[in-house]
């Protein structure tokens, strides 16, 4: 549930609120608490949700009533101080008495505390430490807990203020239609201050500039998205470079416009085939489904690293798939082998947050899980990342996924080897795929030798000595 439904609610008119903020649904950025809650297990929310991307905690209603926090101000109070007396740094919140109308009928108050993405990790002054992961507030061990320090400095850089940059250098037209979306009642600054996108000063972070600035590549000159169209499926080099004429594009602007724009001109350059459509026909067929690179290139415009200066996030479409590059690694100790167990983490939390209330995009675990099965729907191999030292690449390939049977006769490892081959796109020799892989010589002709016995890959040489034999996956 994006944030907006929360501040229409929290602005309703004092009899709609109560019941408005009882029937929200809790999620990754909003949760409701009942008054009767001790401070010490407030501050457990508390520090969720600053280890995570912020979010809402709405205090005086609970199990289908409307409590209110009038009857018990010295407990109220001792709510407010929860962050001060239970959490370790302190975590960051900003708390506001909203006007409601309680279960008696009698006007009554909830208090809403705001809670801003932690420049450090936080916890408990018991030494326990918590994230926000979809609806409720998971307890981490200690690898887990390891990750997030990993993590951390890398996120604050989009809370970070824009030197000389006020709301008045914003574009009033978006900002005017986030707070239309938002049913925000307050001014622009209130709204982007509840949202890290100002700091107490009056400054624009580098969330809000990105978000909502008419120009930011001024600052940032890396923020943007280039779009390339190729002839053939390998990209080739110098004179040799098979981007098609005229099919280079640079999208600047503000986010929201940048993934608009960047989306019209992949839809009108992606690779299409001859299929047969649900009515039994013969039409052009996308490659690679919409859904599927609509989900990486929003993933990669909201969580890449917009503190590497220099680079930039690249589409690229050939013509039986789509690379998409972003800057920055994956989080912490987050596996790229294994991206369906990548823990819920956003490195650009403000910017992500806002992108929820816009409904640009999803949860990040449930983005990637989206594109799985976009292309499982259609048969096709898996999207593959491959991880290098400042980015990650992301393919989305038009070729077919390997029957279970198959993978099921197959030794462990050999999809993975499968992918490489498949994503070079060009015959490559045992001793290439082997630095490509790091895999052991007997192990990695194991798998060849069952690839190839399988149908899936093709062996070119003179005899089984030929230092020049080459191996090349199979479309």
């Amino acid at each position: 549930m994006p944030s907006n439904d929360v501040d229409r609610a929290l602005h309703a008119s004092i009899q709609e609120t109560g019941a408005l903020v009882l029937g929200l649904a809790e999620d990754q950025w909003f949760e409701r608490k009942s008054m009767r809650i001790a401070p010490k297990d407030l501050a457990v929310a508390l520090v969720a949700f600053a280890n995570a991307e912020g979010g809402s905690v709405v205090v005086g209603v609970h199990s289908g009533r409307v409590e209110g926090t009038k009857a018990d101000p010295k407990h109220a109070n001792a709510l407010r101080q929860s962050a001060i007396d239970h959490t370790s740094p302190p975590v960051r919140v900003h708390v506001e008495q909203v006007s409601c109308v309680n279960d008696k009928g009698e006007p009554d108050a909830l208090l809403v505390f705001r809670i801003s993405p932690g420049e450090s990790v936080h916890e408990l002054k018991n030494g326990d430490c918590y994230l926000r992961v979809g609806d409720e507030s998971r307890r981490l061990g200690f690898a887990q807990r390891q990750e997030l320090h990993y993590d951390r400095g890398a996120s604050q850089f989009d809370g970070t203020p824009v030197s000389g940059i006020g709301v008045g250098d914003l574009d009033t037209a978006l900002v005017a239609n986030y707070r239309d979306s938002a049913g925000f009642s307050g001014t622009h600054t209130q709204l982007l201050r509840n949202r890290g996108l100002l700091t107490h000063d009056g400054v624009v972070t580098t969330a809000g500039y990105l978000l909502f600035a008419p120009n930011p590549e001024q600052r940032f000159p890396q923020a943007h998205v280039r779009v390339l169209r190729y002839r053939e499926n390998d990209r080739g080099v110098g004179a040799g470079l098979n981007i098609e004429a005229g099919r280079d594009a640079r999208v600047e602007g503000p986010i929201p416009r940048v993934i608009s724009e960047a989306r019209r001109i992949i839809d009108d350059w992606q690779p299409l085939r001859r299929a047969l459509n649900d009515s039994g026909e013969f039409a052009d067929t996308p490659v690679v489904p919409r859904d599927a690179w609509i989900e990486g290139l929003v993933n990669a415009v909201v969580h890449r690293s917009y503190s590497l200066a220099g680079d930039h996030i690249r589409v690229e479409i050939f013509p039986n798939r789509i690379d998409i590059t972003s800057p920055g690694r994956f989080p912490g100790l987050a596996d790229p082998a294994q991206p369906m167990d990548i823990s819920r983490y956003a490195r650009n939390p403000r910017i992500a947050r806002v992108c929820t209330d816009l409904r640009i995009t999803q949860e990040l675990g449930e983005g990637i899980r989206r594109m799985f099965a976009e292309m499982r729907a259609r048969g096709l191999t898996d999207p593959a990342y491959v991880q290098g030292h400042g980015s990650v690449r992301l393919t989305l390939s038009g070729i077919s996924r390997v029957p279970n049977d198959v993978t099921e006769r197959l030794p462990r490892g050999s999809l993975e080897t499968l992918n490489t081959l498949r994503r070079a796109g060009v015959p490559l020799g045992t001793g290439d795929i082997q630095q490509l892989t790091a895999l052991s010589r007997p192990t990695l002709l194991k798998q060849l030798n069952a690839l190839r016995t399988e149908g899936l890959v093709t062996w070119a040489g003179k005899s089984t000595r030929d230092p020049r034999a080459t191996w090349t996956a199979r479309d």
